[in-house]
């Protein structure tokens, strides 16, 4: 009798399992190689696509449909630069004294299914307290809603550098911080400080190259490691199997973090032609981040918005990055998508395609930028980044083919991640 009664369950259970998501798609954007194709059907198995296929298929009675015959389709965009954890705002710098772990673990979570909506299903998270590594995991618990994160913890800098969390503070509250706080001043420190991040279970190395805009310090541009510094770092960060980024405004800073082997630098502000060539060799990636450059720019001119040393530095720095990316697109410099948001609202990250289509850069070569080129970097290559089969099914749709109307990128309808619809018509 048991084994009668638990039949219908098992009947119940095989049927469930059985089960597909069929998506008429009325155009699909082929990221490799920039094409449309029209009247497709993707067919997801679980958290994969099983198969594309032409025309409109109808799928079997308990399979699920869903029309996106008047959409665009494309699988979901990888921003390799934001700040989960955070979002600028008048407060920022009070609230480093006055929120608790808990206040920005349960904000980051907001902020996590903010970008999610926009059709962002994968973020490279370039730094924060160490919160970002519990929402990871959050996140790929199902506990929370959000995109999947690749995250460096806490960034690495130098002492009184830009990721010197006790920049500004009163002498009492700076102590010394050291390796395990981020902060570091030899070759020996950088190794320490690599291997502390991989044992808090960060996936990613990020360093301060150069000074910043936002942090409370004199100079947004001066370098701040020693190529030894920064081959130390580098070379313990591929022995964990970790990609390396820079943070980076300042030229020089720039040249030894390439020439030191890191990935991507970040933002690039005022890099020379020299740089370029030095990136193009060397196969570095930049990660220009306009949005926030125009971001800082506009927020600079609020009276009291910024500290008034970030506002200066905001109002040199944030206008020079859009024009950079312009000389280094024609450079032939390697592009990864990636926009710094949380220095802006989380879920506006679409903004960016915009500004680099008004710097030149094709649609579509931004767009791969975003998708194919962002996951070959995070060792994803394989599984993100395209609509093809046994990828995971990351499938976004807008209501215009971007090639005709590129902020219809920011208006996203549809976000599928790894087969569960998260916004739907």
């Amino acid at each position: 009798m048991k084994n009668f009664l638990l039949l219908p369950a098992l009947l119940v259970g095989s049927i469930l399992m059985a089960q597909d998501t069929y998506l008429h798609c009325g155009k699909i954007v082929d990221v490799q190689s920039g094409k449309t194709l029209s009247e497709k059907t993707i067919v997801v198995s679980g958290k994969s696509i099983k198969s594309i296929q032409n025309g409109y298929q109808a799928g079997g009675a308990e399979d699920i449909v869903i029309d996106l015959k008047d959409k665009t389709v494309m699988p979901g965009f990888i921003d390799m630069h934001v700040h989960i954890e955070g979002q600028s705002s008048p407060q920022s710098y009070i609230q480093r004294f006055t929120l608790n772990e808990a206040d920005v673990a349960f904000q980051s979570t907001v902020y996590a299914k903010n970008t999610l909506m926009a059709g962002f299903t994968t973020v490279r998270d370039l730094g924060g307290s160490g919160v970002n590594i519990a929402l990871r995991k959050a996140i790929a618990k199902g506990s929370v809603v959000g995109p999947r994160i690749f995250t460096a913890g806490k960034a690495i800098g130098t002492t009184g550098g830009h990721a010197d969390p006790t920049n500004g503070m009163k002498k009492e509250l700076m102590g010394d911080p050291g390796p395990k706080e981020g902060v570091v001043n030899s070759p020996e420190d950088g190794k320490k400080a690599v291997r502390q991040r991989y044992k808090d279970g960060a996936d990613v190395i990020k360093i301060t190259a150069t000074g910043g805009v936002l942090s409370v310090a004199k100079s947004g541009q001066n370098p701040q490691f020693t190529i030894e510094e920064i081959k130390a770092i580098t070379e313990t960060a591929k022995d964990y199997g970790m990609l390396t980024a820079a943070h980076a405004h300042g030229d020089e800073g720039m040249q030894r973090a390439v020439l030191g082997g890191i990935k991507t630098i970040e933002h690039g502000t005022l890099m020379s032609d020299e740089t370029m060539d030095l990136m193009v060799k060397h196969n570095a990636f930049l990660v220009p981040t306009i949005t926030a450059g125009k971001q800082v720019t506009e927020k600079a001119k609020i009276q009291g918005y910024f500290p008034a040393v970030v506002a200066k530095k905001a109002s040199e720095i944030g206008p020079k990055i859009q024009g950079m990316f312009q000389r280094a697109v024609k450079k032939g410099v390697p592009i990864a998508f990636g926009t710094d948001a949380g220095v802006f609202p989380h879920g506006e990250n679409a903004r960016e395609f915009i500004y680099m289509a008004e710097a030149g850069m094709p649609i579509m070569d931004a767009i791969k930028s975003a998708t194919v080129t962002n996951a070959e970097l995070l060792g994803m290559g394989d599984s993100l980044g395209q609509l093809k089969e046994g990828f995971l099914a990351d499938i976004i749709a807008v209501n215009d083919n971007p090639k005709d109307n590129v902020e219809t990128l920011m208006d996203v309808a549809f976000v599928m991640k790894e087969g569960q619809v998260h916004k739907s018509l």
